[in-house]
């Protein structure tokens, strides 16, 4: 586990100090469910956590304190997320009973075409497309803060940034899921001298129980708090940020490939968040909110919950349950590979894809006694057809990484926000002297259509937003919030979402059991990714005896969420084990 640290620096010239646990201060608390009053906070580390607590307690709004806790999991989690990437902002306002989203996601450089990971029409390797300027896209969440903050917050930048500021210059305790990722990625963040002298000191992995600083970056948030998210989109640290895309800098010596990207000045001043309407799909009573395209996730999630509204599955037995939420998630992916982009390049049909109409003609697909053969083909929303089955392309790759946090204020404001970097690490290119990773964004695009002669709403183009699967989702029932939730993981964001929905709403888990349930996602592919709590239990095996087949995946999702109780107190609930578990607080504990 984490915990901050409050000790002065001998040295600031450097990027990054290690020092022993001794000189930690007492590490907050790390656990999966606090119950009470005055607002809550579930993220997946106990540093963010008691940032936006600190904020709710000094009277902030749930935009503050998302903000907060966003900008100390820039610090603690900085392989996830960051003021490099982008994200998906929903917010539920108590006062007026709406609910409004930010679309943050990382845009293309201008000069991008269809063509972008292509060399002699054929793709570069993805690995060296991570690992790279070319897949750099320009970055969102300052802006993403500063516009939550203009509508509903009460605070400043400066002031919601200061917590992650102290974090970042004070440090924090490494942990075994920090020191893992860091582990993970030492070859190629070897090959990039900024990046190794912050995360490698002395040339490796940093020690469980040691102390990470990041100076630079608390440098980098005093100036965004000063100066706005200006600061990083014109001036000196923006200038900084299109020399490195441009110019990789890669040590010779690593013998790694890195191709340059071509964003420009203008792109980064030119970037703007944009203010879209939420999703919205009508459950068994409830209203559930998603975010619109260009993510996929409110339509996928959305468009499964419409095919298993179809069916009873509280009454359902448990394998029952899950053979027709893994088929409907298939279903609903094969239709969010065929139509879901940017709606700025395309003709995204979100109506559509949310209708009943097409969602009775997808559930006829579902029987009870056999597997739908996958890939699936994707439907016409415009014009369902009945059962009209076949086969359809496959499933583009989206990075597994990303982190969600859940926020709730005392007035009853909610917010559910997804940020990324996209791979775990990023592109592994930390911009210098500024202490933050660049994300690699732009391989969330599909880099040839995803089924040859077919349109694909999600190819490259100039200023163009990739296609996301974060799915960041607030439900109400009768005007009156219930719970939000979200989660990390890629394209699995959108099966975690699911499954924990189905958990809490039809199955009568509690919110911290639906997180807590073994997962499996199914995402149009022949096999399913599967934990191995979920293939130990005895439905697995009648599941394959029905056709599914099954492959493990170690961990699937690391969800957060709030719920409000009748009484007016907050559930937080977050991850008991994955990624070493989440960090769920209230403001005023209750039994």
């Amino acid at each position: 586990m984490r915990s901050s640290v409050r000790v002065g620096l001998g040295v600031l010239g450097v990027c990054a100090l290690v020092a022993p646990v001794a000189q930690a201060a007492p590490e907050p608390p790390k656990q999966a469910e606090a119950v009470g009053f005055g607002g809550a906070v579930s993220s997946v580390d106990p540093d963010a956590t008691r940032a936006g607590l600190d904020v709710l307690r000094r009277g902030g709004t749930a935009a503050d304190a998302a903000v907060a806790t966003a900008a100390a999991l820039g610090v603690t989690e900085p392989y996830s997320a960051g003021i490099g990437g982008g994200g998906y902002f929903v917010h539920y306002d108590s006062a007026t009973g709406e609910i409004d989203t930010i679309d943050g996601r990382e845009t293309a450089p201008a000069s991008a075409r269809e063509d972008l990971f292509l060399e002699n029409g054929r793709p570069i390797p993805f690995d060296e497309a991570v690992t790279s300027g070319l897949g750099v896209g320009v970055p969102g969440t300052p802006r993403t803060w500063e516009r939550a903050l203009e509508r509903w917050g009460g605070q400043d930048l400066g002031e919601v940034l200061r917590p992650a500021e102290e974090l970042a210059r004070d440090g924090f305790v490494v942990d075994e899921t920090f020191r893992s990722q860091t582990a993970d990625n030492q070859e190629r963040f070897s090959a990039f001298p900024a990046t190794r002298e912050l995360f490698l000191p002395g040339g490796q992995p940093p020690a469980v129980g040691s102390v990470h600083r990041n100076p630079d970056l608390a440098d980098t948030y005093r100036r965004l708090g000063d100066e706005g998210a200006q600061a990083l989109h014109t001036g000196d640290i923006g200038a900084d940020i299109v020399g490195t895309v441009h110019q990789p800098p890669v040590d010779p010596a690593a013998g790694l490939k890195v191709r340059p990207g071509a964003m420009t000045a203008s792109d980064l001043e030119d970037y703007q968040v944009i203010d879209r309407e939420p999703t919205h799909s009508d459950y068994r009573g409830y209203d559930v909110y998603g975010m619109a395209p260009s993510g996929s996730g409110g339509t996928t999630v959305g468009e499964a919950l419409n095919i298993l509204e179809r069916g009873d599955l509280a009454a359902a037995d448990k394998t029952g349950y899950l053979h027709r939420y893994l088929e409907a998630s298939k279903l609903g992916f094969a239709d969010r590979n065929r139509w879901v982009g940017d709606p700025a390049f395309s003709d995204v049909p979100t109506g559509d894809l949310l209708s009943d109409d097409f969602a009775a003609s997808r559930e006829c697909l579902i029987s009870d006694d056999a597997v739908l053969p996958a890939p699936a083909a994707p439907g016409d929303p415009a014009s369902p057809q009945g059962c009209d089955g076949g086969r359809g392309g496959g499933e583009p790759y989206e990075g597994p990484n990303t982190t969600h946090l859940t926020v709730a204020d005392a007035s009853g404001d909610i917010v559910s926000y997804t940020l990324t970097i996209e791979q775990t690490g990023g592109s592994g290119i930390v911009v210098p002297g500024r202490g933050f990773l660049l994300n690699n964004e732009l391989t969330d695009f599909s880099f040839t259509p995803a089924t040859p002669g077919v349109p694909d709403p999600n190819l490259p183009g100039p200023g163009k937003r990739p296609r996301s699967s974060m799915s960041p989702t607030i439900v109400l029932r009768d005007g009156k919030p219930v719970l939000a939730l979200g989660s990390p993981g890629g394209s699995t964001i959108i099966t975690t979402v699911l499954q924990t929905l189905t958990g809490r709403l039809d199955r009568g888990q509690t919110l911290a059991e639906a997180i807590a349930e073994p997962r499996a996602s199914q995402r149009n592919s022949a096999t399913t990714d599967a934990e191995p709590g979920f293939l130990s239990q005895p439905e697995a095996a009648k599941l394959e005896a029905l056709g599914h087949r099954f492959k493990t995946s170690e961990e699937i999702g690391a969800a957060t969420g709030v719920e409000l109780l009748p009484d007016g107190r907050w559930i937080a609930a977050a991850e008991p084990h994955r990624r070493g578990g989440g960090a769920a607080g209230v403001v005023i504990p209750t039994p």
